[in-house]
């Protein structure tokens, strides 16, 4: 029995179908520690953040200056500053910030002749990418921490 290629490449283990880009990912990262911080309303500062995840500070700084530039993140001056969360942690989705981050997705023209193999593909495509966006619109930076939350208690700690 032969398995279409489409099921194939579905089923493979090597294929990400919505591929997450480090810029994205750092981003996430970060928002995680501020959202972490967020009821206690202190700043972190990059240092912080680095410290926690792996991050290079140089690319955390231009994730920050552009999650501050689109109003995500404010930036605090001074001995006592570093960065905040603007909103609060369950109002922010990851979709929001994936699209802040990689920009607005642009809409695809097919040639100028679609046949009917393109357009059956086409709406195939279509439909994986609507499922990407809703479950993208459902979480939300509470909901990753909650859920890291709920990891971290479940793992067993070693003490030596």
């Amino acid at each position: 029995m032969h398995r279409s290629i489409l099921s194939i490449v579905l089923n493979s283990q090597n294929y990400a179908l919505l591929d997450l880009s480090s810029k994205v990912e750092y981003a996430l990262l970060a928002l995680l520690e501020l959202a972490s911080h967020h009821r206690k309303k202190l700043p972190l500062t990059m240092s912080e953040i680095s410290a926690k995840q792996p991050i290079p500070e140089r690319y955390l700084e231009q994730i920050l200056t552009n999650l501050r530039r689109v109003g995500v993140v404010q930036s605090l001056r001074g001995s006592k500053g570093g960065f905040v969360l603007v909103r609060e942690p369950w109002q922010i989705t990851i979709l929001e910030i994936v699209t802040l981050v990689e920009g607005e997705r642009k809409e695809k023209h097919t040639s100028d002749s679609p046949t009917l193999e393109k357009t059956l593909v086409y709406e195939i495509w279509e439909q994986a990418n609507a499922a990407s966006i809703e479950v993208l619109g459902r979480y939300t930076l509470q909901d990753l921490c909650q859920e890291r939350e709920t990891r971290a208690q479940q793992s067993p700690m070693y003490y030596i």
